[in-house]
Formats: C-alpha cells, sequence, structure tokens
C-alpha cells in the first residue's frame, strides 16, 4: 500500500487494520473500504494507462522484436516465439505445424534490411520425410506492431510470416500428394510450364487438382500449401488450389491437352509484363475455347477468378437489354445529357460532356453513362439480371472451364443501384474471361461457354443461355461496337484491325483508389479478348494496347 499520512486521533478510533485493507470506522458504521478500494482502482488504472507504450516504433524496438521471434523459431521454441507475437495461439499452432505436418528441420533464419515496421528475412531448412530429404529455401518477411495491452513491440501475426504463399485457414503438409502430377499440354502438343509461361501457376495447379487422378498419373511425396476452401454459402471466386513447395520424389504424370495456343500464351505474358495489375483473356467465340489467360502478378488469376466492377464495358448487356425493349436503336436519336438524377444520385459523364440531337450509336461509341441512366426509370429492377442470365450465361454460377473460375455477377437492385448496374458499376463484377465472353457473344449472337480444357475429356456438360440474342439486337449490337472500334474510345488502340471488328472500353471507380481501373474488351474475325489493368485509368489507354496487340498477334 506504500506509506500513507495517519490521521491525528483525536477523540477517534484508530484505523482497523484487516487482510491488508484498511476500514475506517466512523460513528459506528463502516464507510472506508468501498471508497478506498475505488480510489485505489482508479489509481492503478490510470498508472496502467501511463505505461501503455503508444506512438511510432523506433528502429530500435522493430529490429529486436524481430529477433526475439526468429532466434525463438529456429531454436525450435515455438511457445516462446508464439508469445514474440500479438496472436500467440494461431503463431503457436502455425509453428508446431511448420514441423509436426511440414517437416521441416535444420531452419536457419537470417533477419534481412529493415524498412519501417517491417523486416525481411531469408529461410533455409530441409524438408525430411520418410527417409527422404529436400532442401528448402525461401524469403518471407514481418511487420513488428504494438501490443494493445501495454504497447510492447510485437510481430504481427499473419499466416505469411511462416510462408509468403499461406493465406488464413492454408497449411503446409509433407507427404504422398493428394493428386498425381499432371503434364499439361498446348493445343499443338507442347508441354505448358511456368518457366515459359509465369502466368499459368495457378492455371497448372488447378489443372491438377481437378485431373491428377483422371489423367493416368501416379502421386509423389511433396511438401504442399493445402488450401481452406470456401465452405457452403460462401464466395468460392477467391479458392485457389493446393500449391506444390518442394517435390521430394517425383510422381509419374498423366498428360492433359488444353485449348491454349503457344503463341498467343507467350505475346499474352510479354503485353501484362509491360504493366502492373493487369490481366488478360483471349478465346474464340465460334467454340468458346480459351487461347491465352495471363496475369501480371502471378499469386491469384484475375483473369478468370477476378471479381471487379466491369465499367463501361458493361454497356454491351445493357444495350442489348435497351435495344431488345425498344428503348434505344443504333440510329435512333437518343438523350444523353450532361447529367441525370435517379434514386437520389446525380449522375454525370466523364468530363461533364453531353451530346446534343445525337444517335444511341454515338453515345455508345463515347461511353455516354447518362444516355443508359436516363433509361432506368423504364426498367424492371431484375431486367438486368436476366438479361445477363438468360442471354450472356453469366451470374449463374455454373461455368466449368476446367479449372477455378468466377461467373460474373449481376445482382437484383433498386433505385439508384440499379441505375449504377447499367453501366458497371453498382454490384456488377466480372473479370477479363467474363468480359471476353461477352464481346463474343456479342459477336456471335450465341453464348458458348468458354473452357481451357475440351469437355471431350471429362465428359462434363458445359452452360448454356436461356436464349439467344435476336437477329435485329444482334445486327444493331455488332454496329454499336463496330462503330466504337473504328471512331469511338476505342478506335486508337484498334487502329489498322478492321474492318471485322468491334470494341468497348471502360473505366470502373473504386473506393479509395486515385485511378479507376482501365478495362477493354474487343473482336477481331474468330478471336474476342478482354483485359483490365487495375488502378490504370482509362482503358483505352491501359487494357487497349495490351488487349488490341493480342488480337493482332492472333492474325
Amino acid at each position: 500500500m506504500g506509506k500513507r499520512r495517519r490521521a491525528a486521533d483525536r477523540g477517534r478510533t484508530r484505523p482497523a487494520v484487516i487482510g491488508g485493507l484498511i476500514t475506517l470506522v466512523v460513528g459506528g458504521g463502516a464507510f472506508g473500504a468501498y471508497a478506498l478500494l475505488a480510489a485505489n482502482d482508479r489509481t492503478a488504472t490510470a498508472a496502467e494507462h501511463e505505461n501503455v507504450k503508444t506512438g511510432p516504433l523506433s528502429a530500435t524496438e522493430v529490429r529486436t522484436a524481430a529477433t526475439r521471434f526468429l532466434t525463438a523459431w529456429q531454436g525450435g521454441h515455438v511457445t516462446k516465439a508464439a508469445a514474440a507475437t500479438d496472436d500467440a495461439a494461431a503463431a503457436k499452432a502455425a509453428l508446431t505445424g511448420y514441423t509436426k505436418d511440414a517437416h521441416i528441420t535444420d531452419v536457419t533464419l537470417t533477419r534481412g534490411r529493415r524498412t519501417g515496421d517491417k523486416v525481411a528475412f531469408s529461410v533455409k531448412g530441409t524438408v525430411a520425410y520418410k527417409g527422404k530429404s529436400e532442401p528448402l529455401s525461401y524469403a518471407s518477411d514481418l511487420t513488428v506492431v504494438r501490443g494493445a495491452e501495454d504497447g510492447s513491440p510485437l510481430v504481427g501475426w499473419k499466416p505469411s510470416v511462416v510462408h509468403p504463399d499461406l493465406r488464413d485457414g492454408d497449411r503446409l503438409v509433407t507427404g504422398a500428394a493428394g493428386d498425381p502430377p499432371v503434364k499439361a499440354l498446348d493445343r499443338d502438343g507442347g508441354e505448358l510450364t511456368t518457366a515459359a509461361y509465369p502466368s499459368l501457376g495457378t492455371v497448372l495447379d488447378g489443372l491438377r487438382e481437378k485431373y491428377g487422378k483422371t489423367a493416368g498419373g501416379t502421386a509423389g511425396i511433396e511438401l504442399r500449401v493445402v488450401r481452406k476452401t470456401a465452405g457452403k454459402g460462401e464466395d468460392k471466386a477467391d479458392d485457389v488450389p493446393d500449391k506444390t513447395l518442394v517435390a521430394l520424389s517425383k510422381g509419374t504424370p498423366g498428360t492433359l491437352r488444353t485449348t491454349l495456343s503457344p503463341g498467343l500464351q507467350a505475346a499474352a505474358e510479354r503485353q501484362v509484363a509491360t504493366r502492373d495489375k493487369a490481366s488478360v483473356v483471349v478465346l474464340r467465340p465460334s467454340t468458346g475455347e480459351i487461347l491465352a489467360v495471363a496475369n501480371s502478378g502471378h499469386g491469384f488469376n484475375t483473369a478468370f477468378q477476378g471479381s471487379l466492377a466491369p465499367g463501361s464495358t458493361m454497356k454491351i448487356i445493357t444495350s442489348s437489354l435497351l435495344i431488345d425493349k425498344g428503348l434505344a436503336s443504333a440510329e435512333k436519336r437518343h438523350p444523353c445529357p450532361k447529367y441525370v438524377t435517379y434514386g437520389g444520385w446525380k449522375f454525370q459523364n466523364d468530363d461533364k460532356f453531353k451530346i446534343e440531337n445525337g444517335t444511341f450509336k454515338a453515345s455508345f461509341a463515347r461511353s455516354c453513362n447518362t444516355a443508359f441512366i436516363s433509361q432506368a426509370k423504364k426498367l424492371d429492377d431484375d431486367d438486368l439480371t436476366r438479361q445477363a442470365q438468360q442471354v450472356f450465361g453469366l451470374g449463374r454460377d455454373n461455368w466449368s472451364i476446367g479449372v477455378p473460375s468466377f461467373d460474373g455477377a449481376v445482382p437484383v437492385q433498386s433505385d439508384a443501384s440499379m441505375a449504377a448496374s447499367l453501366i458497371g458499376q453498382g454490384g456488377v463484377r466480372m473479370n477479363p474471361l467474363n468480359m471476353a465472353s461477352v464481346v463474343a457473344t456479342a459477336k456471335t449472337g450465341t453464348f458458348r461457354q468458354p473452357y481451357l480444357v475440351p469437355p471431350s475429356v471429362d465428359h462434363r456438360t458445359l452452360a448454356k443461355a436461356g436464349r439467344p440474342l435476336s437477329p435485329d439486337t444482334r445486327a444493331q449490337l455488332r454496329e454499336l461496337l463496330r462503330y466504337t472500334a473504328a471512331a469511338g474510345t476505342a478506335a486508337e488502340a484498334m487502329s489498322g484491325l478492321g474492318p471485322d471488328f468491334g470494341a468497348k472500353t471502360g473505366s470502373a471507380e473504386v473506393d479509395n483508389q486515385k485511378k479507376p481501373n482501365g478495362w477493354f474488351t474487343a473482336w477481331k474475325g474468330d478471336l474476342a479478348a478482354a483485359g483490365v489493368v487495375q488502378q490504370g485509368g482509362h482503358g483505352g489507354d491501359t487494357a487497349g494496347p495490351i488487349v488490341a496487340a493480342l488480337l493482332r498477334a492472333g492474325g
């Protein structure tokens, strides 16, 4: 309790000390215990808050916290290493699994460069399992944070600290491979490898997961990342196949032929390498065969599994709906004012332009938002959803291309959100695979589900749409796209590719992004392609050159 100043006992009863508590007896009643304890509690609480460290971490604190964690991990002191993080339970489970499930031994951790609160480190070890072993090495990093209780520096726990390929729920496991290896072939019989085609890592993993047991191979022993998959009712768009990290004994691969074109795949790899966060898909409209898929980032297949607002490329679907309903016609007058208000939102065009006495074709080619928003009051909330599903085969979660994919989403919305969906915002979500399929459907008039592995391989049934485009709508839609490629926002990128061509640009606004995602989708002859450059800006300037280059490469 410390020293306390004692009150003079002139005519008063002395305090009674009971079990370390001072109880003052005044006028025959006990009073002081509660009041004194409450005061002590407040004093203690204030002292605790005063002792909580706050503010930016110093370089010494960051280095010390990182070293403490890495030293304990390397020494096999799992509990101590876990205690050096801000989530000891999760860290202990992961670090225990590193030894017991992944069978990684002789671990050497070398602290690298500090950048702010982040510290890089390298890992070297040995994967040993049933008499077989292979060396393991990789780079990772950690971030130091202040602990919630006292502000002391701790390693901010996340699975990627253990290995950069780990996400929440993933595990490192060494043992007999769940699926035999697959030797994937292009359409001409050449082997597809990540050495030649860096973007295909997730695709090859997906092919192995789906066809490993049926392609004729035998499993080996591997260290692999076992992914957590979406459960019932959860979004499957982010599902990623298991990934092999080290092969201790190679299995015998089966062979699997795909629809990929070696020439176009190589060209796609070169194109996405010119931009950050770029993704592209090329397919054949007459069959649905996927000829190329590439992403500048290799950790997630945005081209197949991305879920992004498609911006004005969605106007292809919306235009088909308006033409079907007699609300627009390519050569007829159509409003394109500076602003349109609907559902309490005020919509405008890029740079607030307007087209006076213009045609719907002119509005489409210029990508006039208000030309579409102005028709929202004449539509039912589910009209766009039904058009996307019944004509373009989207949003039914029934595509089966051969590897994991997201089939687009056009949810039923109302008021301002419904209006926004007409121009590819609101709740509408797509990826380059979806939009390549959309422009292919516009070109041929009939939805043909894209596929990477021919359905004859496993006798699966491809998705179908409820109806084709009517001859009149198809003809008008092709003219809208052709005119946009020749004289509209896509003209610069599509220069020299006509006359059998069509295109649409798009720019999708994203919250907390300085620049919009740039979209571009087009066809030339019997090739269709779509691409997106996230945070790139206008689609004609960013994704447009990528898509156009691949249409040229396809001949």
